[in-house]
Order: structure tokens, then sequence, then C-alpha cells
């Protein structure tokens, strides 16, 4: 059969409607195939993002840490010292100069300054007792140094030179004398915090000096720069088990000076060695050996005879016990701490 003309021209666009109607299909499918995809991408980074969080936070947890909390910004809040003065709710604020950060931590030390007026109040008695003795309590050593060093420290010290007496702060009894826990500042820049009984240093403390600049036939080349004893006490001196200690600058040791005593343990009797007693030694480059001795109210048993050339050996090697180290025969008495036996 044969179609006619308006016949073939209904078939054809009958045809291009079908393939119009196909491809608007397969873009409808397209489209949602896009979305959903579009849709799980979504879902994955996000789960990616709380992987990666949950990651975080284990290992914060794991240190020790927490990751910070979101929180909705609260207004500024202005610095304790700023809180404490009151407004002025009247007339013009004059300008303030921004008050001096305080430092990350509350090192003691930061806070040691020296004076350069001498009027200034810092160079009273009372407010160097005042400053130093929470220092001295906390057995801060560097600043305590530090401190002594100052030349408004030195000063005080200079005024007690030959009085016999000293400065104190601290505990007392009823008579006003030390009794407790004190500090007290003596001559030649010489300090003791501990316990009193009465007036008298009985029970634990510790004893300092510091040589500042000054030399004599015991320090002549400088090498001690501070001496100091820490242990037990009675009757102004040290009596029981205890430690003498010397700082020592090696820089000013001879090479052919080896041997600086630098501590020395064990048990005092009114401030001499009495007992077994424990030193050690270093030399110019620093080594340090250890050696043993025994004394009786300051005078050693010797190790070895060496009365013929005038010399006693009173301190024996650990590492090798022939060896000695041997001081004048003279001096072999009344050994201990020199500067706290009258």
């Amino acid at each position: 059969m044969n179609l006619t003309e308006p016949d073939k021209d209904n078939k054809l666009t009958k045809i291009l409607l079908a393939v119009i109607a196909v491809l608007l299909i397969i873009i409808l499918i397209l489209l949602t195939i896009v979305a959903g995809r579009r849709d799980r991408s979504m879902e994955a980074d996000s789960d990616l993002q709380q992987s990666i969080t949950d990651y975080a936070k284990q290992q914060l947890e794991a240190e020790g840490q927490s990751l910070p909390e979101e929180a909705p910004a609260a207004p500024e809040e202005k610095p304790e010292a700023q809180e404490e003065k009151p407004e002025e709710e009247d007339g013009d604020k004059e300008e303030e100069e921004p008050a001096e950060p305080a430092p990350a931590d509350e090192d003691k030390t930061a806070v040691v300054i020296d004076i350069e007026d001498e009027n200034d109040e810092a160079y009273t008695k009372e407010f160097i007792l005042k400053e130093a003795y929470p220092y001295f309590a906390d057995n801060n050593q560097d600043a305590i140094w530090d401190l002594a060093h100052l030349k408004r420290y030195v000063k005080l010290s200079k005024e007690l030179e030959e009085t016999g007496e000293y400065y104190y702060q601290g505990d007392v009894d009823g008579d006003g004398k030390p009794h407790g826990t004190g500090l007290a500042i003596y001559e030649k820049n010489s300090y003791y915090f501990g316990q009193w009984n009465h007036g008298e240093r009985s029970g634990t403390g510790t004893w300092y000096r510091y040589y500042i600049s000054q030399r004599n036939k015991e320090n002549a080349m400088g090498v001690y720069m501070s001496h100091s004893y820490a242990g037990e006490w009675k009757d102004n001196l040290p009596n029981g088990q205890g430690a003498e200690h010397y700082d020592v600058d090696i820089s000013k040791l001879e090479p052919t000076r080896k041997i600086m005593i630098q501590n020395v343990v064990g048990n005092f009797t009114d401030g001499l060695y009495d007992g077994e007693m424990y030193a050690n030694t270093t030399d110019y480059i620093g080594n340090v050996q250890e050696w043993d001795g025994i004394a009786k109210n300051g005078v050693f048993t010797l190790w070895r005879d060496m009365s013929a050339i005038g010399e006693c050996s009173v301190w024996r090697y650990r590492e090798d016990r022939n060896v000695c180290l041997d001081i004048d025969k003279s001096e072999n008495k009344n050994q201990g701490i020199r500067e706290l036996i009258k």
C-alpha cells in the first residue's frame, strides 16, 4: 500500500516526537544519577571530616589534651587589675599608660633588681629582710645568690661589722628572741635561715657566706665564691649530721693546683669534723674525686706517717687507697667549718 504525502508527514512527526520523548527521559535519568552522586559525595565528605575529627580527638586525648569547643563570642573581659579599680562616674578620664605585663611564670628571680638611690626604702633592713625571707624559705639558691650580691644587701651586712649583732625576721619567744623559724643577716655577707631556740641557732638550718670582692690568705686567688653549711645545729654551731659546701670558680685554679675541697659530709661537733667524713674535690678542668677521712674533734686520724717531712695524710682516695691528700702537720687541729669556729 502506497502512503500519500500527508500520511508520510504525519508518520515522521510521530517518530520525531517519540525520539524527543526518549531524549527527555534519558536527560531526566542522567540528572537523577548526577544528583544522587552529589549527595553521596557530600555524605562521604561529611563522613571523612567526622573521621578526621574523631582521629584528632583520639590523638589529643592520648596526649592529655582536648579539642577546643566552639562557643558563641563573648564580650571582652577587662583585666583583673582594671576591674579592681572603681570607675569614674563623671569628668574626663585621663589616659593611663598600659600596665607592664606579668611574666608567664612566677620565677622569683625576675623581681630581683638593684636600686641606685640609697635613700630608697629598699635599703632599709626591714624591707630587705621582708624581701629576702620567701626566697630563703623556698631554698631558691639562684635568687639568694642574686640578692646577696646586690649592693644594698652588701651595704646592710657591712653595717654589722665588728658589732656582734645581726638583723632578724621570723618567729620570736615571749622575750622577743628568735624562736621557731627565722632569717638572720650577719656581717661579711653571711646569712642563716632555719630553726632557733630562744635566741640560738638550734635544730635544722642553713648558713651561707658569699665572698664578694673579698680575698684573704685562705682565698688569695679568689677561687672560692661562697661557703655554706646545711644540717643540724645546737648552741649556735653545727652539731650533728650536715654538709659543708664551697662554690668554686675552677677557671681560677692553676694546673699545678689540682685539688680544691668542694664538699664535706659527715658528723660535726661544735663546728668541727667529728667521725667518719666524706669529701670530694675538683681540679682546674672539673674532674671530681672522692675521699674518706676520720676525725675526732677536728683532728684527723693519719692514713700514713708523713711526719718526717712535716705533712699529714688526712684524706684517702676512694678509687685507690694508696693515694692520700696531705696537709701540713701543724694544720691538723680544729679542722671544721673554719668561719663558724670561734
